[in-house]
């Protein structure tokens, strides 16, 4: 009689440990996320069970007993990283798991295009949800000691200048203390982020990523520029990269400006204008704008403008860096978005003619 109860239980207990195995196993190969894809956030303090509940919330089927035992034994449960996280729909509980200990958080992405300002940059900051913002009251130089940027190291312009210097310290891209100007130090690109990060973190990563990258420029520029610091090619870059999206044409335009610094012409160029004019630039420059006294009117002010006008991409800082070398000094746009060169006022002049009435001319 004991003998067929001792049976009996032991039956029992393989029976009953088959069938847990066989519900373990199929736990873990069983789609828990089906359908659209499941947005959860596991915040700093959440205690497993608390994860838990954020996974049935959003009608993820786990099973809790099944993932606490799988969290066990792949010593995982204080391996979990905080973070927003989107679980695709297919995913399995050791699929889950791995996703929470790797930390693969839910990215988010801010594209920055060339030629765009600082104050472009901000509103499109400002206008993403996703992003922390911490800057309240904008203030250029706290931003530039965020950044971890020497505002204290004082510019010297080398008494070799060949033109009107807007010097910075050697080898960063920082202007002038007394400017504190952020224009054209953030690289245009695209950039991934968590949930929650901070407005600043990210300006860092596009302001680290400049210095970069006009640093790894500088060291293979050509020989004989005009340029006393890096800032200063930053600056010509910018206005490169506003007078074309032609990446062809770029060097071109780059040697017409450099042959005029060199030369001691004026640059004479749309965009400083434009830059210069701020928010009264309604689409078209009058024969007055171009007479006005800002600092960024290089039809009347000779050689760079104080600070970049735009972000400059890396096409743009090579080519102020690798310039054409030919004898132009002029362009004019074609309107069809490429230019015309000349070497002589003569055929510039020509050319300006020829574009224009073909413009104007209504047939």
């Amino acid at each position: 009689m004991v003998f067929k109860i001792i049976a009996g239980v032991m039956l029992t207990l393989i029976i009953v440990s088959g069938w847990v195995w066989r519900d373990f196993k199929s736990a873990l190969i069983t789609p828990m996320v089906v359908g659209k894809p499941v947005v959860i956030e596991i915040n700093k303090g959440d205690s497993f069970n608390q994860i838990i509940d954020k996974l049935l919330a959003q009608n993820v089927d786990i099973k809790p007993l099944w993932f606490k035992v799988l969290a066990v034994s792949e010593n995982a449960v204080k391996k979990l990283k905080t973070g927003e996280y989107e679980l695709a729909s297919g995913l399995t509980l050791p699929e889950i798991l791995a996703v929470f200990v790797q930390g693969k958080t839910k990215q988010y992405a801010i594209t920055f295009p060339e030629g765009w300002s600082f104050k472009e940059i901000l509103l499109e900051i400002k206008n993403n949800p996703s992003l922390e913002h911490t800057m309240q009251q904008f203030d250029y130089k706290a931003l530039m000691v965020q950044l971890g940027a020497d505002v204290k190291q004082p510019a010297i312009a080398p008494d070799n200048c060949p033109m009107r210097c807007s010097t910075s310290p050697v080898p960063g891209v920082l202007p002038p203390a007394s400017m504190q100007s952020p224009e054209g130090l953030f690289f245009p690109d695209t950039y991934f982020f968590e949930k929650h990060t901070t407005d600043v973190a990210l300006l860092k990563r596009a302001y680290d990523k400049m210095q970069l990258v006009l640093k790894q420029e500088w060291q293979d520029k050509a020989e004989a520029l005009p340029f006393a610091t890096p800032y200063e090619a930053l600056i010509l870059a910018s206005i490169v990269e506003k007078e074309t999206a032609v990446i062809a044409e770029r060097p071109l335009i780059a040697g017409v400006f450099i042959r005029r610094l060199q030369t001691g012409m004026l640059l004479q160029t749309d965009p400083t204008v434009i830059y210069g004019m701020g928010d009264s630039y309604q689409g078209d420059i009058a024969y007055k704008d171009l007479k006005a006294a800002t600092p960024y009117n290089t039809y009347i002010i000779k050689g760079l403008p104080p600070t970049p006008i735009a972000m400059p991409g890396r096409d743009a800082i090579y080519a102020v860096l690798h310039p054409h070398n030919s004898n132009s000094l002029y362009f004019v746009a074609r309107g069809n978005g490429t230019h015309q060169f000349s070497a002589s006022l003569k055929d510039h002049n020509l050319a300006v003619d020829n574009f224009q009435r073909k413009k104007n001319d209504p047939r």
